[in-house]
């Protein structure tokens, strides 16, 4: 067995981990990165398209050219990194227990970043009925297959789900010569970027059916041949006699990213049930002292670049605790928030300091105003505008109102 002991270890070695390992090592922590894979740069190795890069470096990169702009940093320093190693228990204590070709691996570690990223939701989880025969994938995995593989993995495809992944692979299929008969979402409204909307799907022809989800996946010699779609109501049932029959033979989903937290709860960390991620205060640490997490396995974002943006924040907090370094804290004030906004990221705020909290909300709001109350009193209140699913939302909390803020404060978005 071998054994290590660094101030900081990092698990994960995407944009969210490469960030937090630099960030960490910046500021004097001696760091260990642990990822799975032979190469670091995770999801974003198999995301070809453009994209990437504008808010952090200005400029427009692929997926892998962002990853190798980290990875040559990476290079640049004292990092260790441990590729091809599977962590397999994060102990309470900050003991990571690794396996490899070297056989297992502790590192004792004084502060944990937490960025494994997060994985799709996949048939079995939204339960959709029907034949179980070949050509169900998530959009992910289609993506791996040609982008990495180049294997073809269908030839007439429907799509489930406008997630962003899905929007992207239309586009990426098309481009490819094979033939998307359509993208069908459940909700009212489409949850992929705007941006993706306009450059996957309007610019390719490619229909959009909104309320309207797959009901049954119908199979023939082991194959999927054809889905059947149905219009769905307001409460989100199936309308009954509205399904129609399409032709296929793969469908994708796109419906979902859950965060990887099965290492998190082993080590105690506590998870919010509406985000699938840890709960974290402005340091993004959880309620295990010295454990941050960062990145999808926090909340889900939009963009790498916001991932990145978070993860140095991660890093920096994780060295400064590794260092014993503590920064003065006020009394704790808790953030929740109300409907339509989902969630708070963080969910507690010890600092009097400007604090960035992101949110979401769960429907489109059209004119409405973010309120911030404390105790009935209105502390803050926005210009009106649009607020989407798609976009996540970030608002400076100034050190005024959190110095007027007394135990709690609430997020509400309230329409014009």
């Amino acid at each position: 067995m071998n054994e290590f002991h660094f101030d900081v270890a990092v698990i994960g070695g995407g944009p969210a981990g490469m960030g937090a390992a630099l960030k960490a090592q910046q500021n004097g922590a001696s760091v260990a990165l642990i990822e799975r894979n032979p190469r670091l740069g995770g999801i974003l190795l198999q995301c070809i398209h453009s994209g990437f890069g504008l808010k952090f470096f200005k400029e427009e990169l692929t997926g892998p050219e962002y990853a190798q702009r980290f990875a040559n940093r990476m290079e640049k320093t004292d990092v260790k990194v441990f590729l091809s190693t599977m962590v397999l228990q994060i102990t309470p204590d900050k003991k990571v227990i690794c396996m490899n070709e070297n056989g297992i691996t502790v590192i004792h570690a004084k502060a944990v970043v937490l960025a494994m990223g997060c994985r799709e939701r996949t048939r079995g989880e939204i339960k959709i009925p029907g034949d179980r025969c070949a050509g169900v994938l998530t959009a992910g995995q289609a993506q791996h297959y040609i982008n990495i593989d180049n294997f073809c993995p269908g030839h007439r495809f429907v799509i489930l789900g406008s997630g962003d992944i899905g929007l992207i692979m239309a586009r990426r299929l098309s481009l490819e010569g094979m033939k998307v008969q359509g993208v069908y979402e459940l909700m009212p409204y489409p949850n992929g970027l705007v941006r993706n909307l306009k450059n996957c799907l309007d610019d390719f022809k490619i229909p959009l059916h909104l309320s309207t989800t797959v009901t049954r996946v119908i199979g023939k010699n082991g194959r999927v041949c054809a889905v059947e779609v149905t219009k769905v109501d307001d409460h989100l049932q199936p309308v009954k006699g509205t399904s129609e029959i399409v032709p296929c033979d793969t469908l994708l989903l796109s419906v979902g990213l859950v965060p990887e937290n099965e290492l998190s709860l082993g080590a105690g960390v506590q998870l919010n049930p509406k985000t699938n991620g840890a709960v974290v205060d402005d340091r993004l640490q959880t309620n295990v002292p010295g454990i941050f997490s960062c990145g999808n396995v926090l909340h889900v974002h939009d963009l790498a670049d916001n991932v990145t943006m978070e993860a140095e924040h991660a890093g920096e907090s994780a060295a400064a605790y590794a260092k014993g370094i503590q920064s003065e804290k006020a009394a704790a004030v808790s953030v929740r928030s109300e409907e339509p906004i989902g969630y708070t990221v963080p969910s507690q705020i010890h600092s009097l300091q400007n604090t960035a909290v992101k949110f979401r909300v769960r429907r489109p709001c059209e004119h409405a105003s973010l309120t911030v109350v404390s105790e009935g009193k209105v502390l803050m209140r926005g210009k009106p505008r649009k607020y989407i699913p798609s976009v996540m939302e970030q608002m400076i909390l100034p050190s005024a109102v959190l110095q007027k803020a007394e135990g709690e404060i609430v997020l509400k978005i309230e329409s014009e």
